[in-house]
């Protein structure tokens, strides 16, 4: 397993670009399972490599439902990273999580339905762990950068991931709640479900733009309130990131997630349809190699 990083960024509302990034390039990076929301702009911060996708695209041009996070994750194994770090802007289910505030996301309750879940299906079938979801090793060094980065952080949370594009109703947003959910997104799911599958580490970092409709004393979320948020949130996104990276150890050590796919594969060897296997060349890359 490679020790060294090569740290695969995906950039939420409020995050389209890393100023920090040395020898950067936009460099095209074609998948089997469709086009990527952008091109992934190659570079490095440091001795650390980094490779860059937008979720929405450069101009966010692409609504949350549209997003081939099959594409996306797939480019990003082609492209050599070992781990992710995902950015994404969320609304606030909870008091205690305001406006301006970071959260460590640690677990996920899926409500999205229109989106492909798995890059295993007929011919290739897999049941991967998600218990527990998000890399700990990661999310713990990523919260330690938002501390960094001079922003507040809650340690763990639980992100009810909706299809959008529309926000709640607040009988939903009620009810979320009740589930235990503490914050509400529309892009973590399936991303987070693929990442396990394709072997990558994966942590989120939320970024809260509003308190969601739940609180009957407020005002329904409008877009232009979100947009202010999100552009002050990304400042801050952007030196997380750096020190991120920064405080990254020099050797990678192995993650359990590197070897998921290890008992997941469940399709017998003579019964593998060889086109799924030749799709899934990068997913599968270090499994086919054994």
């Amino acid at each position: 397993m490679d020790s060294e990083w090569t740290i695969g960024v995906i950039g939420g509302s409020g995050l389209y670009r890393l100023d920090a990034l040395e020898d950067a390039e936009w460099l095209p990076v074609s998948s089997p399972f469709g086009k990527p929301s952008d091109e992934i702009l190659f570079g490095r911060i440091g001795n650390v490599k980094l490779r860059f996708l937008p979720r929405h695209g450069r101009g966010h041009r692409i609504p949350p439902t549209d997003i081939n996070a099959r594409a996306n994750i797939d480019a990003l194994k082609r492209s050599g990273c070992t781990d992710i770090l995902a950015i994404s802007a969320i609304g606030s289910l909870q008091e205690h999580l305001p406006p301006g505030q970071f959260v460590a996301v640690d677990q996920f309750i899926d409500r999205t339905f229109a989106r492909e879940s798995s890059f295993f299906g007929s011919g290739l079938t897999a049941h991967v762990s998600m218990a527990d979801p998000v890399c700990p090793r990661l999310s713990a060094m990523a919260a330690d950068a938002v501390e960094a980065a001079g922003g507040t952080v809650a340690r763990g949370g639980t992100y009810l991931a909706m299809e959008g594009p529309q926000f709640s109703t607040r009988a939903e947003s009620r009810l979320y709640r009740q589930w235990g959910a503490d914050v509400i997104g529309m892009t973590a799911m399936p991303e987070a479900r693929l990442a396990r599958e394709a072997e990558l580490p994966y942590a989120l970092v939320g970024m809260v733009t509003d308190y969601d409709c739940w609180r009957s004393e407020d005002e329904a979320v409008e877009v232009s309130d979100v947009i202010a948020q999100m552009q002050a949130n990304g400042d801050l996104a952007r030196r997380t990131v750096e020190r991120f990276i920064a405080a990254l150890p020099a050797t990678r050590a192995p993650s359990p997630v590197d070897t998921a796919l290890d008992h997941a594969v469940i399709t017998a060897p003579d019964a593998r349809d060889p086109a799924m296997l030749v799709r899934l060349d990068a997913v599968l890359a270090r499994w086919l190699a054994q």
